[in-house]
């Protein structure tokens, strides 16, 4: 296991700041349409940490429902996009733009790679998936279609 390295971060105006442990492999990019359109930008780099262990030292995102299965926070004053996360998952994704020092981190992988933007983000050696090949995705969906419960 990668030691975790305690790291901070915030948003643009610095109403919001937090810490948490974070591990440098459990870095991405996501290519995915939705996190296009909510940070406006061709990908979203995250890094994933354990809801349990982050910590808003000052203030606090306001959160709100990106999709029937996805919540993200933001600064309710500057707008900084902040986090990603699905209600039933005890991990939340941060922003890797949103840290502190955030040269300490590379990308593990690639998700969403159906909506790369190839010309703009050229494919690499780092591993990719598909939306659709990520199960726990799937499931939520299905049970956000069907008024199910989603997974744990």
């Amino acid at each position: 296991m990668t030691e975790l390295t305690i790291m901070t971060g915030g948003c643009a105006c610095g109403r919001v700041r937090y810490r948490a442990p974070v591990d440098p492999a459990q870095a991405y990019w996501c290519h995915c349409r939705m996190c296009q359109r909510a940070a406006g930008a061709i990908a979203m780099a995250y890094c994933n940490v354990a809801k349990a262990d982050l910590v808003f030292t000052s203030g606090a995102p306001v959160e709100w429902a990106s999709s029937p299965i996805a919540r993200r926070g933001r600064c309710g004053d500057c707008g900084t996009p902040l986090t990603f996360h699905y209600p039933d998952s005890a991990r939340i994704d941060l922003t890797v733009a949103s840290l502190d020092e955030p040269g300490g981190l590379a990308p593990s992988s690639h998700f969403g790679v159906e909506s790369r933007l190839p010309h703009w983000i050229p494919a690499d050696a780092l591993p990719e998936m598909r939306s659709e090949d990520y199960a726990p995705l799937q499931a939520r969906w299905a049970a956000a279609r069907t008024g199910g419960e989603e997974p744990a």
